[in-house]
Parts: structure tokens; sequence; C-alpha cells
């Protein structure tokens, strides 16, 4: 019959359509996420921020449909706590953090869908996939921070590595998916490394020193001064001291209008040891005990210098001064 002809014709329809759907299987993909901190002054304690941007692209609705796409980034590796993000160098680690917001306050996690969880969950986005199957796609960034405080980080080149960012996905017609339940579907952007480069370092601080007041020069006049040096954790420095700015071949003075004063600078107490200049981080180009030679802990080390005027012709009254310069090799 007519009648039912019709209802046949439309029932058919239903399954094609029906059949359509399934059939055309939707895909994911992600691009890698990758960042670079750059150089960080790890001596100056403050955090370093940066961010990386990627694209999540889906496809393969031919009727039309919205795809539910679970962003999500895992720990990484080194894995030092389970509560922290670690960028490696060999043995040592340093800690970084990625987040979704540029107030850098939601750190970017993982459900644990494809990947290791990592924090509260990741970042849910929905993209609206057109008729024919034609892709979708959203670009994302996300917010890196090399984290403050980490001034004892022993100088190298550090490696985050990853397969993140790892993305889980469903496609839904009516109510879209929860990302707290396993959506099924799984793909990773193969790698997303973030390195930060840690560079030997040092600071240099002096307090003058200063003989005092004389009115004869006939006995040795002492005084004593303080170098102050902060070099990164591990580096080996030298520090070495040039003659001044008033001195005649290696003899360093002080000057006061056309009038001087011989002085000199030792490394020890007892004054026996000169201080020369050098050019070497581990040995002293003069010599033993001619300059100081150390290894940085991140700290303030202080280093005294030991002046001593000699006995000498008085020189007319006068303030007598001269500066000298304090050379860290490391």
């Amino acid at each position: 019959m007519v009648i039912g002809s019709k209802r046949t014709l439309v029932f058919a329809l239903l399954l094609h359509f029906a059949a359509s759907f399934s059939a055309h299987a939707q895909s994911c993909s992600v691009t890698s996420a990758s960042g670079n901190y750059g150089s960080v002054d790890i001596l100056a304690g403050g955090a370093v921020a940066t961010t990386s941007t990627f694209t999540v692209t889906c496809s393969g609705c031919a009727l039309g449909c919205t795809v539910n796409a679970c962003v999500q980034f895992n720990q990484g590796a080194p894995n030092s706590s389970s509560s922290v993000r670690s960028l490696g160098s060999g043995a040592n680690t340093a800690i970084h953090e990625l987040y979704s917001d540029s107030g850098r306050t939601q750190v970017w996690g993982s459900w644990g869908y494809g990947t290791t969880a990592y924090g509260s969950g990741g970042v849910s986005i929905n993209l609206s996939l057109p008729l024919l199957g034609g892709p979708a796609q959203q670009t994302l960034t996300v917010y890196g921070r090399f984290l403050a405080n980490q001034q004892a980080t022993i100088p190298g080149t550090y490696v985050w590595s990853t397969t993140s960012p790892v993305v889980a996905y469903a496609a839904y017609l009516l109510t879209s998916p929860n990302c707290s339940s396993n959506p099924g579907t799984t793909t990773n952007a193969g790698s997303s490394p973030w390195t930060a480069t840690i560079a030997g370092n040092c600071i240099v601080s002096t307090t003058p020193l200063n003989f005092g007041n004389a009115s004869l020069l006939t006995s040795n006049i002492d005084g004593v001064g303080t170098i102050s040096v902060k070099c990164t954790n591990t580096t080996p420095y030298s520090i070495g001291l040039d003659n001044g700015l008033h001195a005649s071949g290696s003899q360093r003075r002080m000057q006061a209008s056309s009038s001087f004063i011989n002085y000199n600078l030792y490394t020890d107490a007892a004054r026996t040891s000169a201080w020369t200049s050098t050019t070497s981080a581990t040995t002293c180009t003069s010599g033993a005990n001619t300059c100081v030679l150390g290894t940085g802990t991140a700290l303030n080390q202080n280093i005294s210098v030991y002046g001593r005027v000699p006995p000498q012709t008085s020189p007319p009254p006068g303030a007598y001064a001269d500066t000298i310069v304090v050379t860290v090799t490391f």
C-alpha cells in the first residue's frame, strides 16, 4: 500500500542518518606546547614567567556536532615530588609550574586520561564542528612560572619533559560529557619540553678600608676592609685586586694633591702574602695565596682585606685615598 511505502521510506532515512553520524568518527589532534624560561638570574631569587600557545583541532562530524575536549598537562619528568613539576639537569632539579590563567593561580593539571593524574584536573573546551566533517580548532595559552627563591640551584641547562598536552575527547549532540568521567579517546602532542638556563654568576660588594688618622708614619699602621661575594652554588671563583689609581709600578699609593702614601694589601692577617690580580677562577696567577679562591654557596661570603701602611717619610697633612678594582673571576 502507498501508506506503508511511505512509512518504510521514513524509517530507512532515519537509519541512514544515524549510520552516517557513527561512521564518520571524530578525531582530534593537539600541537606541541614547548616553553623556554631563557637565562634565569638565579641569585636574584625572583620568579620568571613565560607562556606557550598550542592548538586543539577536531574534525569528522558529517552532520555537525560538538566535541568536548579535556585538555591536560601531566606532571612530566623528572618527578622529584608528586606535588611539583621539576626541571632537571643531571641529578639536579629546579621547580616550575604551569597554569591555565594569566594570573597564575590555577594550576593546569590532568584528570589522568591517557596520562598520569596531576593536580585537580585540566581545562575543558567545546569545539563546534561544521557540517560535512570540516575541522574546528581552538588555540590556548599555557602560562609557565619558574618559581622564586631557588638561589641554591646549581648552574646548568634544565629541561622538563612531557608528552602533554594530552587531550581526551568525545562528540555529543545535546548533553556535554563531563571531564570528571573518562571521555574515552585520547591524543597527545608527543613532546613539549620546557627549558631554563642557569649560568654561573657572582655578585660583589665592598666596605672601605680605613687606616684612620696619623700624624707621623714611623711605624706600621694596619687596617681591615671587607669584600662580600655571592656566587652561584658550586661555582669556583677567585678574587684579585689591581694596583689602584696612583700606583708606582707595583707599589700601591694613596694620593692627596701631589703627595702620596705607600700602602700594601694582603690576603692574610699576618700580612705576608701580597694580594695581586689574577685571571683564573681556580688558581692565583702570581702564585699561592696572592689571591683568594673560593666556591660559591649562593650565600654572601665575607673576605677580609688586610691593609698596611709601612714606615715612611711623613707627607704633608691631608686626606689620602685610593680606589682599588676588585675582580671576581668565575
